[in-house]
């Protein structure tokens, strides 16, 4: 008794099959290229370590605490 509209259910589409042309895994889909541009070589080596911390944490933001660790790890202390 149903008079609503009804539409053929629309086909799955699977984003992570890769062989339909999406992003094969292990390439990271984030720009870090050019993102440090101007940056003194301190805060570019600080910036790369962040950045390779991300990645590797699978990480789009970090916390603080996270930012110390990184910062200590490159031999910083107070």
């Amino acid at each position: 008794m149903s008079q609503g509209l009804e539409t053929a259910p629309a086909a799955f589409v699977d984003r992570r099959n890769y062989v339909l042309g999406g992003t094969p895994p292990g390439v990271e889909r984030r720009q870090f290229t050019n993102s440090h541009d101007g940056l003194s070589p301190e805060a570019r080596e600080l910036a790369l370590a962040i950045d390779e911390y991300k990645v590797r944490h699978r990480r789009r933001f970090i916390t603080y605490e996270e930012m110390l660790s990184v910062i200590q790890e490159l031999g910083y202390h107070k």
